[in-house]
């Protein structure tokens, strides 16, 4: 099923700490957690909402860094799809804070 793309603009004023991509209708955010375990907890929480909702983020690790691109494919754009995903990494982020 697609979803109507609302716009990386909409979606960052609805966000905290996200920035639009270059180049292209996607939003961005670096977290960073205090050592890689924590980083990689967080990616396997975002891993099974991820599953569960069919909207997978892309992202890259190194070590306690996590980088993230959201931008729904199906509708060539920004969603509330991506919105949705974002808000929930943002509140799994806070469990792992010093």
């Amino acid at each position: 099923m697609t979803v109507n793309a609302i716009g990386a603009a909409a979606a960052l004023s609805r966000l905290d700490g996200w920035r639009a991509a270059e180049a292209r209708d996607a939003i961005v955010k670096e977290y960073r957690f205090p050592s890689f375990n924590e980083a990689f907890a967080f990616m396997c929480r975002v891993a099974l909402y991820a599953e569960r909702h069919d909207h997978h983020p892309e992202w890259f690790n190194v070590y306690n860094r996590v980088e993230v691109t959201l931008t729904t494919h199906d509708s060539g754009g920004v969603t509330d799809k991506d919105v949705a995903l974002a808000h929930f990494m943002d509140q799994i982020a806070e469990h792992f804070r010093d």
